[in-house]
């Protein structure tokens, strides 16, 4: 049986949508396992998994809005630099399949990046999700953060302001410019994922991190769950390894601290856990399909088992956050229903 998955394919239509679930899920009158409530506890979270499953069928057609930027260079090597880390995500996305609008702009003006969130802000919907990307240089000066461009920079505060206009309302924002940490207090939010390469703004110099998020999106190695789906999360624990390695192997101090805020409200954590409440919206945002799971977001003769896969893993995941609350005979029977569920939609999409 394949590794328990930790994540929800962003962008695409869950099979609750069409038909119903497992009977564990939508039927729960026929499940002994939900039926049960034995304690409080386990009883709320019962009535919590079936009310996320009912919420996946809101998310029908859903698509994801990719913006990805990169930003003034100061010199001919790190301009090359920048762009050629954009047009590498640009072409991970492409790569991915699924139902996706891709933008990438490279060197844009601060006029050109209101335009474009600006359309993102007309076009998606409540059931989309939206991911920006920043590559490049940033600085702080104690008070504000600001993403380097062509002509005047624009703000963290800024920033945040346009992504709150973006009706989706699940949000990525890796921010991988120097001083990255010091955005995190303007653009976290509830339902938003943040991500900096720099634990605060007064780490400024350049990042080695940009590189290694590029190389997650288009790496096996970095779909640690191996279900053919990076997620946030484990891009993040891929790019973040491999950043301490560099310093590592170049015997140098590490510069660059990269950390993680998916709560709302936190000021990032360098090693997201259940313990400090960060990672769980994270592990359930994937950012790109890998083999099979590609495959299948382009084959529409696949799509809706791929749509199940997707709704069953959110499940696991939802029910793993939620095993303190739970009696353990219960987790352990809604698991192995989930799991098992989850093996035979994956058998239909490898045929």
């Amino acid at each position: 049986m394949r590794a328990i998955p930790h994540s929800l394919f962003v962008g695409r239509t869950p099979w609750s949508a069409r038909v119903p679930l497992d009977p564990l899920l939508a039927q729960p009158n026929q499940s002994h396992a939900i039926r049960e409530r034995p304690t409080r506890g386990a009883g709320a979270f019962a009535c919590q998994l079936l009310a996320f499953v009912a919420l996946g069928a809101l998310c029908a057609h859903a698509t994801t809005f990719y913006v990805t930027i990169s930003g003034l260079g100061g010199e001919a090597d790190y301009d090359q630099r920048f762009k050629m880390l954009a047009t590498d995500i640009d072409s991970s996305l492409k790569k991915a399949g699924g139902d996706s609008n891709v933008v990438t702009l490279v060197a844009p003006t601060r006029e050109q990046i209101r335009a474009r969130l600006g359309e993102v802000a007309k076009q998606a919907k409540p059931a989309d999700a939206l991911v920006v990307m920043l590559i490049g240089h940033g600085s702080f000066d104690g008070v504000e953060y600001k993403f380097n461009i062509p002509g005047a920079d624009i703000s963290g505060a800024e920033l945040a302001t346009l992504l709150d206009h973006v009706p989706a309302e699940r949000q990525l924002v890796v921010n991988m410019t120097s001083s990255s940490g010091g955005s995190i207090e303007f653009l976290r939010k509830a339902n938003r994922v943040v991500i900096a390469a720099t634990k605060t703004g007064t780490e400024k110099n350049a990042t080695i991190f940009a590189r290694y998020w590029a190389e997650a999106l288009r790496d096996p190695a970095a779909d640690a769950d191996k279900n053919e789906s990076v997620s946030a999360l484990e891009a993040f624990h891929y790019a973040q390894q491999k950043t301490t390695e560099f310093f590592e192997s170049q015997k140098r101090l590490a510069t660059e601290h990269s950390v993680l805020e998916d709560t709302g409200k936190g000021e990032g954590e360098h090693t997201p856990s259940p313990q400090n409440g960060e990672g769980r919206l994270a592990a359930m945002f994937p950012v790109v399909r890998l083999g099979s799971n590609a495959a299948a977001a382009r084959d529409p003769a696949k799509r809706a088992m791929l749509d199940r896969k997707e709704q069953l893993e959110q499940a696991i995941d939802q029910l793993k956050y939620q095993k303190a609350a739970i009696p353990d005979n219960q987790y352990k029977q809604q698991l192995t229903q989930l799991l098992l569920a989850l093996a035979q939609v994956q058998e239909e999409i490898d045929k």
